[in-house]
């Protein structure tokens, strides 16, 4: 079976519903569409579509963060968090286990103008790590959402200005590179290796205009997995965030 699925960070599901998202996700017509940067608190939306289940995580803080996992197959399983009290505050992981894999929905928290949240999202990211390399003991893992890092310097269109800044710091690119060598396959980089195509633009300067981007929405799948990739895609001609959404297919 092809499992198609779908990753965005919506930068606010209330601000995008109202910008055609029910038609965009039906046109998506996946197995999964997973969302990050919800920004709700349980009850304040009504979105469900025909024929999926939907499963939230939702931030304490209000109008933070927040994930769900949308699918059109019932779970075994589903598991809010880490299991980690100081990291499971913020809304940030939906994982469900499904027969053949697990599928983690994360949004990864952001360092901060100056890099004053580094400290913390390296802790983050080795607790993420521990995470995922213990459910790829069990089975195949799937990883997908912002993780908030362009990892190499084609995954971005000015490294050269940015190499000290919020997402391109040396440290979470060490990161992204250790959860790589730990067993992960970086999707869209192993179908396109030298392509550079991004899924981030920033509100100012007409940057998406200009296609001035940043690649740090991702699907990560572990090395078990590896041979069922049958597609990956950035899919920037969707509107309606300052990210676009991500596209894996999985032969399985």
């Amino acid at each position: 079976m092809v499992y198609k699925l779908i990753s965005w960070n919506v930068n606010g599901l209330r601000a995008v519903a109202g910008k055609g998202f029910s038609e965009i996700f039906e046109g998506f017509d996946a197995d999964f569409v997973c969302l990050q940067e919800t920004k709700l608190q349980e009850g304040q939306i009504d979105l469900e579509f025909l024929g999926y289940q939907s499963y939230w995580n939702y931030a304490e803080k209000k109008g933070y963060s927040g994930t769900v996992i949308y699918t059109k197959h019932t779970p075994l399983a589903v598991t809010y968090g880490m299991g980690i009290p100081e990291h499971d505050t913020e809304g940030r992981i939906v994982t469900l286990e499904m027969p053949e894999f697990y599928l983690v929905n994360v949004y990864v928290p952001n360092a901060q103008p100056e890099l004053k949240r580094l400290d913390y999202r390296m802790s983050w990211e080795d607790a993420f790590r521990d995470y995922v390399c213990g459910l790829a003991e069990r089975k195949g893992v799937v990883i997908c959402g912002d993780m908030n890092v362009a990892h190499e310097e084609i995954d971005l269109k000015n490294p050269d200005t940015n190499h000290f800044n919020p997402g391109f710091s040396d440290e979470e690119r060490g990161k992204m590179s250790a959860l790589l060598a730990s067993g992960f396959v970086d999707t869209w980089r192993s179908l396109h290796p030298g392509e550079a195509k991004y899924s981030w633009w920033s509100y100012r300067m007409a940057a998406r205009e200009r296609n001035v981007g940043w690649r740090i929405d991702y699907f990560l799948v572990s090395d078990s997995l590896r041979d069922k990739i049958a597609g990956a895609d950035i899919l920037n001609d969707v509107f309606g965030s300052d990210h676009c959404p991500v596209e894996l297919e999985l032969n399985i």
